[in-house]
């Protein structure tokens, strides 16, 4: 399996089949909120853009203003997110010949290579900071894994034969959430820390993926095709409570919340390529951050304004 998928993830194929029907809010298609600026919102964002010709890492501040690009190289630089104090930035890059995590302050400088596994990524910095949790993809399969914020003492989590990726931690760094095809389609499923504790939270017909918590850990953000296209739903983190926030033609994913969680930053096609957006937490009052004919995707969202 080729790991430039991640760079087009939001193009996977996903089942269409629906057996649940929910309502929310519907944000009114391009007709775009006020600016940004007018909301007061604070804070940087990280994402990959192919807007220089390749992937590269880029930040700006939450407003949309202030675009800098954060790495310069040949290779291939996805993935980014921030730790929890916002000085540095975990990514993935194949300049070392394979996809493999690394991190960098928070302006680029001090790059270092965290894992050597042949098969690395979709990092997320655990809320104390002093791990992250990826996905390393050997034979045939994607497995969980861990490692402390220097890159040593990696150690599996999950490795079931299943397709297990986009890892979380909880804001208290109890649980991890994640989406697996352990049961043939993409569900979100949660557990401890140390990998026990297994519990399934979604059980739709479409694929559910691309979790991520809110700042109380009291709700769950993620990406589903239940209702026959690409959408952001949220619900309470125990699986309850589901409610559905967009309704677009487009494809909207990769949600993550402010850290405030009165927000949600998102990826969507909606605008004729990926652009980032952010919408308040009920899906209304949708904004579109970048505008280009390059792909800009993968946001993460740190308070910490540069």
């Amino acid at each position: 399996m080729s790991r430039l998928r991640l760079i087009t993830v939001a193009l996977a194929p996903f089942a269409l089949a629906c057996t649940e029907t929910v309502s929310g809010p519907e944000p009114a298609g391009t007709d775009l909120a006020a600016a940004v600026t007018a909301k007061g919102l604070k804070g940087t964002i990280a994402f990959q853009s192919s807007r220089t010709g390749d992937s590269e890492i880029h930040s700006m501040n939450a407003d949309g203003t202030g675009l800098t690009r954060l790495t310069d190289h040949p290779a291939i630089d996805i993935e980014p997110d921030w730790s929890p104090d916002g000085n540095s930035i975990v990514f993935v890059s194949t300049r070392s010949g394979s996809f493999e995590v690394h991190s960098m302050n928070a302006d680029g400088t001090g790059e270092t290579q965290l894992t050597n596994l042949g098969d690395a990524g979709q990092p997320d910095w655990s809320g104390n900071g002093k791990q992250i949790v990826f996905t390393s993809f050997v034979g045939g399969q994607r497995d969980l894994l861990v490692m402390n914020a220097d890159g040593t003492s990696i150690t599996t989590l999950v490795s079931d034969g299943a397709e297990n990726e986009f890892p979380e931690w909880s804001p208290k760094g109890d649980r991890i959430v994640f989406a697996s095809d352990i049961t043939g389609d993409f569900e979100i499923y949660s557990m401890f820390a140390d990998g026990t504790g297994l519990t399934r939270l979604t059980n739709s017909a479409g694929s559910d993926r691309f979790p991520s918590y809110s700042p109380n850990g009291k709700q769950i953000v993620f990406t589903s095709v239940r209702a026959g296209n690409a959408e952001i739903y949220v619900m309470d983190s125990d699986g309850t409570r589901l409610t559905r926030l967009t309704n677009h033609t487009a494809f909207d994913a990769q949600p993550t919340f402010s850290s405030n969680g009165k927000q949600i930053l998102f990826h969507s096609t909606r605008a004729g390529n990926f652009d980032l957006f952010i919408m308040d937490a009920d899906g209304t009052s949708l904004t579109q951050l970048t505008n280009g004919l390059s792909a800009d995707l993968n946001g993460s969202w740190t308070s910490k304004r540069r």
